[in-house]
């Protein structure tokens, strides 16, 4: 049977995460598995990239699949994207080798945070984006990102549960971008992200931003190896996977 690597987008907001929940809750695994049993005629296994949590969207996450079907990648989609709800569709499709798994054979991911920081509240950025009313200072946040960059211990920024063996990863990219009183975007980049990490960075990338810290104290914030030296955690919905890296 062909074995299948598609690309979905999905907006979060109304989904229990990415992971199929034994509670029957709805997840974004759940509801393609469903498309795809249906397509097949039976149950199919489907295996992700990444766990996004609860309100978490995504423009790239990547999953696997293998199903008896006589379909190819193009007709696939179309088909599939006829049964998926709104929220949820597959971009693209491809056949991938036997036994493809989309999370082990990740080389890296892409993340964007997106802030809302003007004064009054924007509707349409709603569902995508956290609102913080207080100017922030965009330089400042910008070179305490920098110290993100480069291969740490990042147990400050771990959320609790986390059921990672390590709590070292490389960030190769970390960008602040945009302007006090409009959109302002975060974006890491790396080989891998502990649970809320991203959002713990942002979290308390938002408070050097508000003047509550300084942009210096995040190499000994790392080094503490402690998460009650960081920020909160920032809220879900501003989160989103951008790509996955093969």
């Amino acid at each position: 049977m062909p074995t299948f690597r598609l690309v979905l987008e999905y907006d979060g907001t109304d989904f229990a995460g990415w992971q199929s929940q034994a509670g029957g809750e709805r997840t974004v695994q759940a509801t393609l598995a469903a498309a795809l049993a249906d397509l097949a005629g039976g149950p199919v296994r489907v295996t992700g990239a990444g766990r996004t949590d609860a309100g978490v969207h995504a423009e790239g996450q990547v999953a696997a699949a293998t199903l008896d079907t006589r379909l190819d990648a193009e007709t696939l989609v179309r088909a599939l994207n006829a049964k998926l709800p709104p929220d949820v569709a597959v971009r693209a499709a491809a056949l991938a080798t036997e036994g493809f798994d989309p999370r082990r054979e990740a080389k890296g991911k892409l993340y964007r945070y997106a802030v809302w920081n003007g004064a009054a509240p924007s509707p349409l950025r709603l569902r995508r984006s956290h609102h913080v009313r207080e100017p922030l200072d965009v330089a400042a946040m910008r070179a305490a990102a920098a110290h993100l960059v480069g291969r740490h211990d990042f147990a400050s920024l771990q959320g609790a549960g986390s059921s990672a063996r390590s709590s070292v990863r490389s960030v190769s990219e970390a960008s602040v971008e945009g302007e006090p009183g409009g959109e302002i975007r975060f974006e890491l980049t790396g080989d891998g992200f502990l649970r809320h990490m991203v959002r713990n960075a942002v979290g308390t990338l938002l408070e050097v931003g508000l003047g509550r810290r300084e942009a210096a104290s995040l190499p000994a914030l790392l080094a503490a190896r402690d998460r009650s030296r960081a920020g909160p955690t920032a809220p879900a919905r501003g989160l989103t996977l951008v790509r996955v890296d093969y």
